[in-house]
Protein backbone atom coordinates (compact mmCIF):
# COMPACT_ATOMS: atom_id res chain seq x y z
CA UNK A 1 0.00 0.00 0.00
CA UNK A 2 1.34 3.22 -1.03
CA UNK A 3 -0.29 5.29 2.05
CA UNK A 4 -0.46 3.87 5.53
CA UNK A 5 -3.79 2.74 7.09
CA UNK A 6 -4.44 5.90 8.70
CA UNK A 7 -4.15 8.31 5.91
CA UNK A 8 -6.08 5.99 3.71
CA UNK A 9 -9.09 6.24 6.88
CA UNK A 10 -8.70 9.83 7.15
CA UNK A 11 -9.13 10.28 3.15
CA UNK A 12 -12.68 8.78 3.05
CA UNK A 13 -13.65 10.95 6.07
CA UNK A 14 -12.38 14.11 4.68
CA UNK A 15 -13.75 13.43 0.88
CA UNK A 16 -17.28 13.03 2.66
CA UNK A 17 -17.12 15.85 4.70
CA UNK A 18 -16.30 18.08 1.53
CA UNK A 19 -19.35 17.16 -1.18
CA UNK A 20 -21.26 20.00 -0.24
CA UNK A 21 -18.06 22.67 -0.78
CA UNK A 22 -17.88 20.62 -3.95
CA UNK A 23 -21.22 20.60 -5.43
CA UNK A 24 -20.70 24.21 -4.95
CA UNK A 25 -17.23 24.79 -6.64
CA UNK A 26 -18.63 22.60 -9.64
CA UNK A 27 -21.54 24.88 -10.03
CA UNK A 28 -19.12 27.93 -9.79
CA UNK A 29 -17.52 25.98 -12.96
CA UNK A 30 -20.64 25.31 -15.03
CA UNK A 31 -20.95 29.09 -14.64
CA UNK A 32 -17.67 30.17 -15.34
CA UNK A 33 -17.95 27.84 -18.39
CA UNK A 34 -21.00 29.40 -19.99
CA UNK A 35 -19.72 32.56 -20.03
CA UNK A 36 -16.27 31.47 -21.64
CA UNK A 37 -18.72 29.92 -24.11
CA UNK A 38 -20.74 32.83 -24.66
CA UNK A 39 -18.17 35.10 -25.02
CA UNK A 40 -16.26 32.67 -27.91
CA UNK A 41 -19.14 32.50 -29.83
CA UNK A 42 -19.86 36.40 -29.78
CA UNK A 43 -16.32 36.74 -30.77
CA UNK A 44 -16.47 34.07 -33.67
CA UNK A 45 -13.48 31.89 -32.77
CA UNK A 46 -12.79 30.04 -35.52
CA UNK A 47 -9.12 27.92 -36.36
CA UNK A 48 -8.20 30.77 -38.41
CA UNK A 49 -7.16 32.18 -35.35
CA UNK A 50 -4.99 29.47 -34.00
CA UNK A 51 -2.07 29.62 -36.92
CA UNK A 52 1.42 30.86 -36.38
CA UNK A 53 2.83 34.28 -37.10
CA UNK A 54 6.32 35.82 -37.57
CA UNK A 55 8.29 39.26 -38.11
CA UNK A 56 6.26 41.99 -36.96
CA UNK A 57 3.12 40.49 -37.37
CA UNK A 58 0.81 43.18 -38.06
CA UNK A 59 -2.78 42.44 -38.35
CA UNK A 60 -1.97 38.69 -36.83
CA UNK A 61 -6.08 38.13 -36.70
CA UNK A 62 -4.70 35.51 -33.50
CA UNK A 63 -3.23 37.89 -31.49
CA UNK A 64 -6.11 40.56 -31.69
CA UNK A 65 -8.86 37.46 -31.48
CA UNK A 66 -6.83 37.10 -28.11
CA UNK A 67 -7.10 40.25 -26.63
CA UNK A 68 -10.84 40.20 -27.72
CA UNK A 69 -12.08 37.53 -26.34
CA UNK A 70 -9.82 38.32 -23.00
CA UNK A 71 -11.73 41.67 -22.42
CA UNK A 72 -14.80 39.91 -23.07
CA UNK A 73 -14.55 37.30 -20.56
CA UNK A 74 -13.32 39.67 -17.99
CA UNK A 75 -15.19 42.27 -18.32
CA UNK A 76 -12.93 44.82 -19.67
CA UNK A 77 -12.86 47.86 -22.23
CA UNK A 78 -9.52 46.17 -23.48
CA UNK A 79 -6.63 43.03 -23.41
CA UNK A 80 -3.31 42.33 -23.93
CA UNK A 81 -2.35 39.04 -23.73
CA UNK A 82 1.19 37.89 -24.99
CA UNK A 83 3.44 34.96 -25.15
CA UNK A 84 6.08 37.41 -24.92
CA UNK A 85 5.09 37.90 -21.22
CA UNK A 86 7.62 35.71 -19.36
CA UNK A 87 5.55 35.21 -15.52
CA UNK A 88 2.83 36.84 -13.52
CA UNK A 89 5.62 39.38 -12.57
CA UNK A 90 6.47 40.54 -15.91
CA UNK A 91 2.77 41.45 -16.63
CA UNK A 92 2.61 43.25 -13.12
CA UNK A 93 5.69 45.42 -13.69
CA UNK A 94 4.30 46.04 -17.30
CA UNK A 95 1.26 47.72 -15.56
CA UNK A 96 3.40 49.80 -13.10
CA UNK A 97 6.17 50.88 -15.64
CA UNK A 98 3.37 51.59 -17.86
CA UNK A 99 1.17 53.85 -15.97
CA UNK A 100 3.51 55.25 -13.19
CA UNK A 101 5.59 58.16 -13.83
CA UNK A 102 8.72 59.65 -11.62
CA UNK A 103 7.06 61.80 -8.60
CA UNK A 104 3.77 59.55 -8.74
CA UNK A 105 3.24 57.49 -5.55
CA UNK A 106 2.12 53.77 -5.49
CA UNK A 107 0.40 52.14 -2.92
CA UNK A 108 -0.32 48.97 -1.68
CA UNK A 109 -3.25 48.56 0.67
CA UNK A 110 -2.66 44.97 1.04
CA UNK A 111 0.95 45.04 3.10
CA UNK A 112 3.70 44.17 1.76
CA UNK A 113 3.65 42.80 -1.60
CA UNK A 114 4.57 39.20 -2.58
CA UNK A 115 8.65 38.71 -2.64
CA UNK A 116 9.11 39.12 -6.37
CA UNK A 117 7.33 42.41 -6.38
CA UNK A 118 8.93 43.90 -3.72
CA UNK A 119 12.43 43.89 -5.91
CA UNK A 120 10.36 45.67 -8.51
CA UNK A 121 9.55 48.30 -6.23
CA UNK A 122 12.86 48.82 -5.15
CA UNK A 123 12.52 49.93 -1.56
CA UNK A 124 12.38 46.73 1.30
CA UNK A 125 14.49 44.66 -1.77
CA UNK A 126 17.01 47.49 -3.74
CA UNK A 127 17.55 46.25 -6.95
CA UNK A 128 18.68 48.05 -10.11
CA UNK A 129 15.95 49.24 -12.52
CA UNK A 130 13.02 49.40 -9.89
CA UNK A 131 10.71 52.07 -9.62
CA UNK A 132 12.45 53.81 -6.23
CA UNK A 133 15.05 54.16 -9.56
CA UNK A 134 12.47 56.08 -11.84
CA UNK A 135 11.34 58.24 -9.00
CA UNK A 136 7.93 56.34 -8.14
CA UNK A 137 7.39 56.82 -3.86
CA UNK A 138 6.05 53.95 -2.33
CA UNK A 139 3.60 53.70 0.35
CA UNK A 140 1.71 50.67 2.14
CA UNK A 141 -1.20 49.82 4.37
CA UNK A 142 -0.56 47.29 6.59
CA UNK A 143 -3.09 44.42 7.46
CA UNK A 144 -5.22 44.18 10.36
CA UNK A 145 -5.75 40.37 11.14
CA UNK A 146 -5.50 39.76 7.96
CA UNK A 147 -8.21 42.32 6.33
CA UNK A 148 -7.42 45.43 4.65
CA UNK A 149 -7.57 48.44 7.02
CA UNK A 150 -10.68 49.62 5.42
CA UNK A 151 -10.59 52.70 7.84
CA UNK A 152 -7.06 53.31 7.07
CA UNK A 153 -7.58 53.61 3.04
CA UNK A 154 -8.28 57.67 3.07
CA UNK A 155 -5.36 58.45 5.21
CA UNK A 156 -2.59 56.57 2.87
CA UNK A 157 -4.57 58.21 -0.81
CA UNK A 158 -2.57 61.33 -0.84
CA UNK A 159 -2.71 63.54 -3.62
CA UNK A 160 0.49 62.06 -5.80
CA UNK A 161 -0.90 58.63 -4.81
CA UNK A 162 -1.44 57.91 -8.46
CA UNK A 163 -2.15 54.30 -8.28
CA UNK A 164 -3.09 51.37 -5.73
CA UNK A 165 -2.00 47.91 -5.41
CA UNK A 166 -4.29 45.41 -4.08
CA UNK A 167 -2.93 41.88 -4.11
CA UNK A 168 -5.82 39.59 -4.18
CA UNK A 169 -3.92 36.20 -3.07
CA UNK A 170 -1.94 35.67 -0.06
CA UNK A 171 1.82 35.51 -1.24
CA UNK A 172 4.00 34.05 1.47
CA UNK A 173 1.70 34.85 4.17
CA UNK A 174 -1.13 33.52 6.08
CA UNK A 175 -3.42 36.17 5.78
CA UNK A 176 -7.08 35.64 3.79
CA UNK A 177 -6.89 36.23 0.01
CA UNK A 178 -9.30 39.06 -0.99
CA UNK A 179 -13.12 37.67 -1.94
CA UNK A 180 -14.42 39.72 -4.85
CA UNK A 181 -16.59 41.37 -2.38
CA UNK A 182 -13.64 42.58 -0.39
CA UNK A 183 -12.29 44.17 -3.54
CA UNK A 184 -15.37 46.01 -4.37
CA UNK A 185 -15.45 47.51 -1.16
CA UNK A 186 -11.89 48.46 -1.14
CA UNK A 187 -12.11 49.90 -5.17
CA UNK A 188 -15.65 51.95 -3.66
CA UNK A 189 -13.48 53.03 -0.81
CA UNK A 190 -10.47 54.17 -2.86
CA UNK A 191 -12.58 56.13 -5.77
CA UNK A 192 -14.57 57.75 -2.89
CA UNK A 193 -11.32 58.84 -1.36
CA UNK A 194 -9.83 60.14 -5.04
CA UNK A 195 -11.68 59.33 -8.15
CA UNK A 196 -8.77 59.31 -10.33
CA UNK A 197 -6.76 57.02 -8.28
CA UNK A 198 -5.73 53.66 -10.43
CA UNK A 199 -6.87 50.50 -8.56
CA UNK A 200 -4.86 48.09 -10.12
CA UNK A 201 -5.77 44.02 -9.01
CA UNK A 202 -3.01 41.27 -9.07
CA UNK A 203 -4.92 39.24 -10.10
CA UNK A 204 -2.66 36.08 -9.89
CA UNK A 205 -4.33 32.68 -8.95
CA UNK A 206 -7.91 34.26 -8.45
CA UNK A 207 -8.51 34.17 -12.02
CA UNK A 208 -12.65 32.06 -12.34
CA UNK A 209 -12.61 31.35 -8.54
CA UNK A 210 -15.69 33.04 -8.16
CA UNK A 211 -18.72 34.46 -11.06
CA UNK A 212 -17.02 38.00 -11.35
CA UNK A 213 -13.49 39.28 -11.67
CA UNK A 214 -11.94 42.43 -10.27
CA UNK A 215 -12.40 44.23 -13.33
CA UNK A 216 -16.22 44.09 -13.24
CA UNK A 217 -16.72 45.39 -9.59
CA UNK A 218 -14.57 48.63 -9.75
CA UNK A 219 -11.18 47.67 -10.26
CA UNK A 220 -9.41 49.66 -13.24
CA UNK A 221 -6.60 47.29 -14.33
CA UNK A 222 -5.61 43.92 -13.62
CA UNK A 223 -3.05 41.10 -14.79
CA UNK A 224 -1.93 38.02 -14.48
CA UNK A 225 -0.02 34.79 -15.67
CA UNK A 226 -1.20 32.34 -18.46
CA UNK A 227 0.60 29.52 -16.74
CA UNK A 228 -2.04 30.03 -13.95
CA UNK A 229 -5.40 29.63 -13.93
CA UNK A 230 -6.66 31.26 -17.07
CA UNK A 231 -4.16 28.93 -19.16
CA UNK A 232 -6.30 25.87 -18.39
CA UNK A 233 -3.05 23.79 -17.90
CA UNK A 234 -2.62 24.23 -21.58
CA UNK A 235 -0.49 27.50 -22.17
CA UNK A 236 2.63 27.40 -22.60
CA UNK A 237 3.59 30.74 -21.31
CA UNK A 238 2.17 34.22 -21.47
CA UNK A 239 0.53 37.07 -19.36
CA UNK A 240 -2.37 39.41 -19.44
CA UNK A 241 -4.00 42.30 -18.88
CA UNK A 242 -6.99 43.65 -18.69
CA UNK A 243 -8.94 46.63 -17.92
CA UNK A 244 -9.58 50.76 -19.02
CA UNK A 245 -8.89 51.13 -22.44
CA UNK A 246 -6.77 54.13 -21.88
CA UNK A 247 -4.56 52.26 -18.99
CA UNK A 248 -4.12 48.92 -21.20
CA UNK A 249 -2.76 51.04 -24.10
CA UNK A 250 -0.35 52.54 -21.52
CA UNK A 251 1.01 49.21 -20.55
CA UNK A 252 1.55 47.97 -24.18
CA UNK A 253 3.67 51.32 -24.40
CA UNK A 254 6.00 49.49 -21.84
CA UNK A 255 5.54 46.00 -23.39
CA UNK A 256 6.55 47.01 -26.82
CA UNK A 257 7.31 50.79 -27.34
CA UNK A 258 5.54 53.82 -27.52
CA UNK A 259 3.94 54.23 -30.75
CA UNK A 260 3.79 50.58 -31.19
CA UNK A 261 2.16 49.11 -28.62
CA UNK A 262 -0.17 46.35 -29.13
CA UNK A 263 -0.07 46.47 -32.92
CA UNK A 264 3.13 44.46 -33.00
CA UNK A 265 4.39 41.09 -31.29
CA UNK A 266 4.35 37.68 -33.82
CA UNK A 267 2.29 34.41 -32.22
CA UNK A 268 5.11 31.98 -32.44
CA UNK A 269 3.49 29.48 -30.44
CA UNK A 270 -0.07 28.19 -31.88
CA UNK A 271 -2.90 30.33 -30.64
CA UNK A 272 -4.81 27.50 -30.32
CA UNK A 273 -3.22 26.38 -27.02
CA UNK A 274 -4.41 29.89 -25.51
CA UNK A 275 -7.86 29.53 -26.35
CA UNK A 276 -8.13 26.35 -25.45
CA UNK A 277 -6.24 26.65 -22.13
CA UNK A 278 -9.06 29.83 -21.75
CA UNK A 279 -12.27 27.38 -22.49
CA UNK A 280 -10.83 24.94 -20.07
CA UNK A 281 -9.63 27.29 -17.27
CA UNK A 282 -13.21 27.24 -15.33
CA UNK A 283 -12.90 23.67 -15.39
CA UNK A 284 -9.28 22.83 -14.16
CA UNK A 285 -9.23 26.17 -11.31
CA UNK A 286 -12.65 23.45 -10.09
CA UNK A 287 -10.16 20.76 -9.54
CA UNK A 288 -7.59 22.73 -8.29
CA UNK A 289 -9.37 24.13 -5.31
CA UNK A 290 -11.05 20.92 -4.87
CA UNK A 291 -7.62 19.55 -4.08
CA UNK A 292 -6.94 22.56 -1.79
CA UNK A 293 -10.08 21.90 -0.17
CA UNK A 294 -9.69 18.32 0.56
CA UNK A 295 -5.68 19.38 1.35
CA UNK A 296 -7.13 21.90 4.10
CA UNK A 297 -9.32 19.00 5.27
CA UNK A 298 -6.33 16.33 5.66
CA UNK A 299 -4.08 18.54 7.18
CA UNK A 300 -6.31 20.61 9.80
CA UNK A 301 -7.51 16.50 10.99
CA UNK A 302 -3.68 15.74 11.29
CA UNK A 303 -3.49 18.90 13.97
CA UNK A 304 -1.98 21.56 11.46
CA UNK A 305 -2.84 25.40 10.64
CA UNK A 306 -4.33 25.52 7.64
CA UNK A 307 -5.77 28.47 5.67
CA UNK A 308 -7.84 28.42 4.57
CA UNK A 309 -10.34 26.15 6.43
CA UNK A 310 -12.17 23.78 4.75
CA UNK A 311 -15.55 25.44 4.94
CA UNK A 312 -14.04 28.89 3.98
CA UNK A 313 -15.00 30.59 1.14
CA UNK A 314 -12.05 30.92 -1.46
CA UNK A 315 -10.40 33.71 -2.95
CA UNK A 316 -7.95 32.55 -4.69
CA UNK A 317 -6.79 28.63 -5.23
CA UNK A 318 -3.75 28.46 -2.58
CA UNK A 319 -4.08 26.27 0.25
CA UNK A 320 -1.48 27.23 2.99
CA UNK A 321 -0.32 24.63 5.55
CA UNK A 322 2.10 25.91 9.19
CA UNK A 323 4.01 23.06 9.02
CA UNK A 324 6.66 24.80 11.88
CA UNK A 325 9.42 22.79 10.83
CA UNK A 326 12.13 22.99 7.99
CA UNK A 327 12.10 19.24 7.58
CA UNK A 328 8.42 19.14 7.54
CA UNK A 329 8.35 21.36 4.59
CA UNK A 330 11.05 19.77 2.53
CA UNK A 331 9.15 16.51 3.17
CA UNK A 332 5.73 17.96 2.01
CA UNK A 333 7.37 18.99 -1.42
CA UNK A 334 8.96 15.82 -2.02
CA UNK A 335 5.86 14.07 -1.30
CA UNK A 336 4.48 16.25 -4.21
CA UNK A 337 7.15 16.00 -6.00
CA UNK A 338 6.92 12.16 -5.98
CA UNK A 339 3.52 11.70 -7.19
CA UNK A 340 4.12 14.49 -10.04
CA UNK A 341 3.77 12.96 -13.73
CA UNK A 342 7.21 14.69 -14.39
CA UNK A 343 10.40 14.27 -12.75
CA UNK A 344 9.04 12.81 -9.79
CA UNK A 345 12.41 11.31 -9.27
CA UNK A 346 13.72 14.58 -8.55
CA UNK A 347 14.34 15.83 -4.71
CA UNK A 348 13.45 19.27 -4.11
CA UNK A 349 15.91 21.30 -2.15
CA UNK A 350 15.75 24.84 -1.40
CA UNK A 351 17.72 27.05 -3.22
CA UNK A 352 18.28 31.08 -4.12
CA UNK A 353 15.72 32.10 -6.60
CA UNK A 354 15.83 35.68 -8.22
CA UNK A 355 13.71 38.00 -6.99
CA UNK A 356 13.59 36.36 -3.19
CA UNK A 357 14.74 37.28 -0.14
CA UNK A 358 15.38 33.70 1.29
CA UNK A 359 15.70 30.22 -0.05
CA UNK A 360 12.93 28.71 -1.29
CA UNK A 361 12.03 25.29 -2.16
CA UNK A 362 9.47 24.10 -4.51
CA UNK A 363 8.10 21.01 -5.76
CA UNK A 364 7.12 21.65 -9.11
CA UNK A 365 6.89 18.14 -11.41
CA UNK A 366 4.57 19.85 -14.28
CA UNK A 367 4.90 19.52 -17.97
CA UNK A 368 5.09 23.09 -18.25
CA UNK A 369 7.87 24.40 -16.89
CA UNK A 370 6.53 26.47 -13.36
CA UNK A 371 3.29 26.20 -13.98
CA UNK A 372 1.37 26.74 -10.81
CA UNK A 373 -2.13 25.65 -12.53
CA UNK A 374 -0.74 22.08 -12.58
CA UNK A 375 -0.18 20.38 -8.86
CA UNK A 376 2.74 22.21 -7.38
CA UNK A 377 3.96 23.02 -3.98
CA UNK A 378 6.56 26.01 -2.41
CA UNK A 379 7.82 27.82 0.48
CA UNK A 380 10.63 29.76 2.12
CA UNK A 381 12.66 28.46 4.27
CA UNK A 382 12.05 31.08 7.28
CA UNK A 383 9.97 30.18 10.21
CA UNK A 384 7.06 29.26 10.36
CA UNK A 385 8.05 27.14 7.33
CA UNK A 386 4.63 27.28 5.56
CA UNK A 387 4.22 25.47 2.51
CA UNK A 388 2.00 27.00 -0.55
CA UNK A 389 0.31 24.28 -2.54
CA UNK A 390 -1.76 25.43 -5.79
CA UNK A 391 -3.32 24.06 -8.80
CA UNK A 392 -3.90 20.14 -9.80
CA UNK A 393 -5.41 20.25 -13.64
CA UNK A 394 -7.38 17.07 -11.85
CA UNK A 395 -8.63 16.37 -8.81
CA UNK A 396 -7.81 12.77 -8.74
CA UNK A 397 -3.98 13.57 -9.24
CA UNK A 398 -4.13 16.53 -6.31
CA UNK A 399 -5.58 13.74 -3.54
CA UNK A 400 -2.82 11.35 -4.60
CA UNK A 401 -0.11 14.32 -4.24
CA UNK A 402 -1.52 15.66 -1.10
CA UNK A 403 -1.89 11.77 0.16
CA UNK A 404 1.81 11.78 -0.73
CA UNK A 405 2.78 15.08 1.13
CA UNK A 406 0.99 13.50 4.46
CA UNK A 407 2.68 10.23 3.93
CA UNK A 408 5.93 11.87 3.61
CA UNK A 409 5.55 14.01 6.65
CA UNK A 410 4.45 10.72 8.73
CA UNK A 411 7.80 8.86 7.34
CA UNK A 412 9.91 11.41 9.14
CA UNK A 413 7.79 11.03 12.22
CA UNK A 414 8.04 7.80 12.71
CA UNK A 415 11.89 8.07 11.91
CA UNK A 416 11.98 10.54 14.74
CA UNK A 417 10.39 8.59 17.29
CA UNK A 418 12.51 5.66 17.02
Amino acid sequence: MAFSEKLVKLKQQVLAECQASFAHIDDIAEQNTLKVLDAMRECQVAESHFNTTSGYAYSDIGRMKVDELYAKVFGAERALVRTQFVSGTHTLATVLFGILRPGDKLVSLTGAPYDTMQTVIGYESESKGSLKEFGIKYDELAMLAGKVDMAGIAAKITPDCKMVLIQRSRGYSLRDPLSIEDIEQICAEVHRVKPDCVCFVDNCYGEFVDLKEPVQVGADIMAGSLIKNPGGGIALTGGYIVGKDELVELASYRLTSPGMGDELGASLANNRMIFQGLFMAPHVVAQAIKGAVFAAGMFSKLGYNTLPLPTDVRGDIIQAVQLNSPEKLKAFCRGIQKYSPVDSFAAPEPWDMPGYEDQVIMAAGTFVQGASIELSADGPMRPPYNVYMQGGITFEHAVIGIMGAAQAIEDIEDVSKR
